[in-house]
């Protein structure tokens, strides 16, 4: 697969890294003379352009690419690379980084935004999740399926300690798809009982989110 990143400030360099770990081609794109630095991610691309100007993403050969990610610390930046990605070079899947959580509305698929990534969105979420019993946080959007990723940290009275996964009635529209317990990562098994403290993973519709908290924790 061949990723383009439009931003090469520590989070597009650091995204950079991941793919070309699982083996994807990469492209970094930036502006300043500054950011080009090669030897930091030796084994991507580099480009010195203006993601928002159409002759620049022909240069980068934009039609080739699987994935566009726009990851500058610039909204206006981001939306507009994702549009011109989407609109000029039918590129099949962007990711736009949202800076400002007053500017997430705007990263829709009319901005040619396929999936959102919040950066101030995740960090409170992942403070929630560190220290919420109990209670669904919303971790990720799936913007185009209509569902989230949500944990819950199974609490000690919940009516389903020791109750095999099989056996409980989930919502429809929520699917478990992880136990994280004592270091470790499960696949639900129908016959696996959960145990108190267990951090489960569901990818679950907006309707169901609450069902599921009033299910596994009726006492909140």
């Amino acid at each position: 697969m061949r990723v383009a990143i439009a931003g090469a400030g520590a989070v597009g360099r650091s995204i950079a890294r991941e793919l070309i770990e699982n083996g994807h081609k990469v492209l970094l794109i930036d502006k300043e003379p500054g950011a080009i630095r090669p030897e930091r991610v030796p084994d991507a691309e580099w480009l010195l352009a203006d993601s928002c100007e159409l002759s620049s993403l022909e240069e980068a050969r934009l039609e080739t690419c699987d994935v566009v990610i726009a990851a500058t610390g610039d909204d206006k930046a981001n939306l507009v690379t994702s549009l011109l990605a989407k609109t000029e070079f039918a590129v099949p899947r962007t990711v736009g980084r949202v800076n400002h959580p007053n500017n997430e509305w705007l990263f829709s698929e009319a901005w040619g935004v396929d999936v959102n990534v919040s950066t101030p969105r995740i960090m409170s979420a992942l403070v929630e999740e560190a220290v919420t019993i109990g209670d669904v946080v919303r971790l990720f959007t799936f913007r185009q399926g209509n569902a989230n990723l949500v944990e819950m940290t199974l609490p000690a009275d919940s009516p389903y300690i020791g109750k095999q996964v099989g056996l409980i009635p989930f919502p429809e529209n929520c699917r478990l798809v992880t136990i994280l317990r004592d270091g470790f990562v499960y696949t639900p098994e129908a016959e696996q009982p959960l145990e108190v403290g267990d951090e489960l993973l569901f990818v679950a519709s907006p309707e169901a989110e609450p069902e599921l908290e009033q299910l596994l924790n009726p006492g909140r």
